[in-house]
């Protein structure tokens, strides 16, 4: 289905994953779009139809927190125009919102792959990029470590050559230059969707432009210490010449994580497979005997450095995860009270 727009639902990344959701009453009556941009109360969708803005609606709201994000499939009715119903995502990419607050905040939906851009200068760091690992991991997308200004580095081999040590394909490019970004292209094909995170100053709009073929701004970086000024503001999804999508997303410099445990054990696989073996199902790999970690550390199968990074995010992890479920557990006895209140307070208007 096209329109003179000339885009269709499965250029936009539609799947199968997204028809099977619809009841009958609604392939008639319904018409897909995919969230391009969320605004404070509107969205920006695409569709067979082409692109519009939208009012965001008190449903996609709980408790002040947005339910939908960048990359989200919606239903709009056919006859409003309106978005009537999410759509169950395959992935998606949520933190721990920034500060002292306990709320969730949604980073990005349906996303095939994620570019953890880096550069090959005072940024490139391995703990933050075991964060951005499990994120990616969490949101079911294939992690891709691009690490840009390579021809900035005299040895950006050995960069690269650590990167693979966590595990991930790794790319070196000039993000500058379009036949160094080919190498990128093969995940941007026809209704893929690629995510681009990564801190300030790496690169990331000189990527977008470069990929996309666009003019976004893009900041100078101080080059005393390489970090660079916030240039996107808002998360936004970009056409990308090859037919996929690339959504861009602010520097993300406090990436608190939010239930990500299977994530850990998949971005920390050789230590969380060996954890099984260990004598005590609790062992902490300090000093309890017959730990299975322990012994492949000294015998220098296993970094200690490594084990130390993955104690640190476990707690991260336990910490902002249960300050979530604490504050949802005493919204809903708050609630509760509330509603017991209010139906005491009517009885007894009725009463008298």
């Amino acid at each position: 289905m096209s329109t003179e727009t000339g885009i269709t639902l499965a250029e936009l990344g539609w799947r199968q994953h997204f028809q099977a959701q619809l009841v009958v009453d609604e392939l008639d009556g319904s018409l897909p779009a995919r969230v391009l941009g969320v605004e404070r109360s509107v969205l920006q969708v695409a569709s067979t139809a082409g692109v519009s803005t939208v009012p965001l609606p008190r449903s996609f709201v709980s408790d002040g927190e947005l339910l939908v994000t960048v990359g989200d499939w919606v239903l709009r009715s056919a006859e409003r125009g309106v978005p009537e119903r999410l759509l169950e995502r395959f992935g998606v990419f949520r933190r721990k919102a920034a500060g002292t607050g306990r709320q969730v905040q949604l980073i990005a939906a349906n996303v095939d792959t994620l570019f953890i851009l880096t550069s090959a200068d005072h940024d490139f760091n391995i703990a933050r990029l075991e964060r951005y690992l499990a994120l990616a991991h969490e949101g079911s997308a294939t992690p891709v470590i691009v690490i840009s200004k390579a021809d900035l580095h005299d040895d950006v081999e050995s960069l690269a050559a650590q990167a693979r040590d966590l595990g991930s394909l790794v790319e070196t490019i000039n993000a500058r230059d379009p036949d160094s970004v080919a190498a990128l292209r093969s995940w941007c094909h026809t209704g893929q969707t690629v995510a681009l995170v990564g801190s300030s100053g790496v690169g990331k709009s000189t990527l977008l432009n470069t990929l996309a073929n666009t003019s976004q701004a893009t900041a100078e970086v101080r080059v005393s210490d390489s970090r660079g000024r916030h240039t996107t503001s808002n998360r936004s999804m970009h056409r990308l010449g090859d037919g996929g999508w690339l959504l861009d997303t602010p520097g993300m410099r406090e990436l608190q994580l939010l239930d990500v445990e299977d994530a850990l054990n998949d971005v920390f696989a050789e230590i969380t497979g060996l954890a099984a073996a260990c004598r005590f199902s609790d062992c902490t790999h300090e000093t309890e005997p017959g730990c299975a970690v322990r012994a492949a550390i000294d015998d220098g199968r296993i970094d200690a450095d490594r084990l130390r990074r993955l104690n640190k995010l476990q707690a991260e992890n336990f910490r902002h995860s249960a300050s979530i479920a604490e504050r949802r557990a005493r919204d809903r006895s708050l609630g509760q009270l509330y509603k017991t209140i209010k139906k005491g307070s009517q009885d007894r208007k009725r009463g008298g």
